[in-house]
């Protein structure tokens, strides 16, 4: 950073100079240099990464600055008064660049968003800049999964539904599907969805059963299945075949059918690992088999990394194959011990409910039973059910949770009307103990049985919530108790002692902060979004949290995931244990100078959640 501020004479001047910059208005211009923000670098000091690069356009004003391709070679260089980055060279033929300063030099940057305001202002600029939204950075190209949370569902079907009457003959069926080459149909009436038939149905429980295939097909379909919006992202409806080991979804448009989406449709040109490792756990039939089967978790998450796949998309990908394991292990168990006797809904918590989870994680879980659950009768039953599969769990990889919030553990497991209590006493008495468990358990989410016993608590407890400023007041002090390592003048602080001394904790002073945070708005604004990155969208809406505040913290967050994952992918292949602990001399310098800004948005946005919620009332 440097010493003294740039000179802003000097920044006017080379807008004035340049070929293209230099044709704007005087008016136009002075609004353009309010804009930019000013930076200098020494010589040899890194300007920006890819990532960077390709995220804002840079404005030389004095000096000359070098791009340099991964092997380090230089490639080309800009000299004042010219630009680079955004809009002005190719996303793609950014990839693996970077840009070093070759002298002293001072550089105007100006943000994506803002370059899309000017060429909106000056449309003629367009002849020479590309607009950012026409543009994909290297990491989204190398990030099929976000390509995905892009796309709707709808771009995604390739021809109207086929569609058949419940009624019809399973024989005449099969004929259809045979001549209209496809692997399943919807049942319809009356423009309602009834179910769908598959190829493997029919395989399976029409002809392997010998059934009569003059009898109606409803008898051999999926009724009342999974649907999916036909406006949802596509990165969907792969986590919800990769969830329910389910490879054909319903794409609804309001009420009706409007098509057939397949595990082929999102992962033809997308990595499908996440889907066929999740098919491969449904069909174990073993915990030995399932423990096997979880190993393969660590490469999926090698993989991701290596594919420059987001935090956000490798969360989703990873939490998705926990779920599938959980709810292999409640098959397995309720095999092993009968039905359940009353209604229970299997809620994972904390990172799984967020789906934030990497290889590094322990099970934070509990059940919510029917309140028609008698101890006496029915206990037995559910203690061996949960402890079947905590303990599987934890042969799979998933430790048990060190403060045992686990449904193995009595208290976690109990009827809907006790867990109505719980979230009572915790909001309306938030002293320490349950300000602690708030931040396990205000993540939730049902994995396996039946989600509407959970869904009733979390409206009754996000109703409690909105608004309660001494809660909030409280939980804001709760939040503010982990901060960020940052030294005295802006610097990285590492840990000083221990067996981690030298290191930054990048799970419990970076991402534990930026997910209080979050929490904190929802909250606050009454919001049942879960996971961070949504929860954070949603309060930029609700005015919890600027729109700026918003876009600096899920960078922030997006940063340090990423940074986090990398670390650990490294850790796995050197077949050392995995942990949250990174040692910066890890990091680039311009990965460090990253870091150290994202650490500042997180401390920033602390400070204001401090100042809003002081002495418990809001101002």
């Amino acid at each position: 950073m440097p010493a003294t501020l740039p000179d802003p004479e000097a920044l006017a001047s080379a807008l004035q100079r340049h070929r293209v910059l230099g044709q704007l208005d005087a008016t136009a211009r002075e609004a353009l240099l309010a804009r930019l923000q000013p930076r200098r670098f020494a010589a040899r000091e890194m300007v920006a990464g890819a990532d960077a690069l390709t995220q804002r356009l840079g404005i030389v004003a004095r000096g000359s600055v070098g791009f340099h391709n991964e092997a380090g070679e230089a490639a080309f260089n800009v000299k004042a008064p010219d630009w680079f980055g955004a809009g002005v060279q190719p996303a793609a033929a950014l990839g693996g660049c970077a840009a070093v300063a070759e002298t002293a030099v001072l550089v105007g940057f100006l943000p994506a968003d803002e370059l899309a305001a000017l060429l909106e202002a000056h449309p003629a600029l367009q002849l020479f800049v590309e607009p950012p939204s026409a543009q994909r950075t290297p990491s989204e190209a190398a990030d099929p999964h976000m390509n995905l949370m892009r796309t709707p569902v709808r771009k995604l079907l390739k021809r109207t539904p086929i569609t058949v009457s419940p009624h019809s003959p399973i024989r005449a069926v099969a004929e259809l599907m045979r001549d209209q080459r496809v692997s399943s149909v919807l049942l319809v009436e009356q423009g309602h969805l009834f179910g769908l038939v598959t190829d493997r149905d029919l395989r399976n429980r029409a002809l392997a059963s010998g059934l009569d295939t003059a009898l109606p097909v409803v008898e051999i379909a999926t009724v009342a299945p999974l649907t999916i919006d036909i406006d949802a992202p596509g990165f969907e409806a792969l986590m919800l075949m990769a969830r329910h080991n389910i490879h054909h979804v319903p794409v609804m448009d309001g009420t009706l059918p409007a098509g057939m989406i397949t595990a082929t449709d999102v992962t033809e040109q997308h990595s499908s690992s996440a889907v066929y490792l999740s098919g491969d756990i449904h069909k174990q039939t073993t915990l030995e088999g399932l423990v096997a089967t979880a190993a393969r978790v660590r490469t999926l998450q090698q993989h991701l990394a290596a594919a420059g796949a987001s935090a956000y998309a490798t969360g989703h990908m990873v939490t998705a194959i926990t779920d599938a394991i959980t709810a292999r292990l409640l098959h397995l168990g309720e095999a092993k011990l009968g039905p359940p006797p009353v209604d229970y809904a299997w809620v994972a918590a904390g990172s799984q409910a967020r789906s934030e989870q990497t290889a590094k994680s322990d099970q934070d879980n509990c059940m919510v039973l029917d309140d028609a659950y008698e101890e006496a009768a029915h206990g037995t039953y559910f203690k061996l059910l949960a402890s079947w599969v905590c303990d599987g769990l934890a042969a799979c990889g998933y430790i048990h949770c060190p403060g045992e919030m686990m449904a193995m553990t009595d208290k976690w497991r109990q009827p809907r009307r006790v867990w109505a209590e719980y979230f009572r006493k915790w909001v309306d008495t938030p002293e320490p103990m349950a300000l602690m468990l708030t931040c396990v358990f205000f993540d939730v989410r049902t994995v396996a049985g039946r989600g509407e016993l959970l869904d009733g608590l979390r409206t009754d407890m996000l109703r409690r919530t909105r608004g309660n400023s001494l809660f909030l007041a409280h939980m804001v002090g709760n939040a503010l108790k982990r901060r960020p390592p940052l030294g005295l003048f802006g610097g990285l602080s590492t840990i000083r002692s221990g067996e981690h001394k030298g290191t930054l904790d990048l799970k419990h002073e970076g991402i534990v902060p930026v997910v209080d945070l979050a929490r904190v708005y929802a909250l606050a604004g009454g919001h049942d979004a879960v996971n961070t990155h949504d929860r954070l969208a949603v309060a930029a809406d609700s005015g919890e949290i600027s729109a700026k505040g918003v876009h600096d913290l899920r960078d922030a967050l997006e940063f340090m995931s990423t940074i986090r994952i990398r670390h650990q992918a490294r850790q796995m292949a050197a077949g050392q244990p995995v942990d949250n602990y990174l040692r910066p001399e890890e990091l680039s310098n311009f990965e460090r100078g990253q870091l150290k800004e994202a650490f500042g948005v997180v401390k920033a946005l602390q400070d204001v959640l401090a100042h809003r919620y002081q002495g418990g009332s809001r101002f």
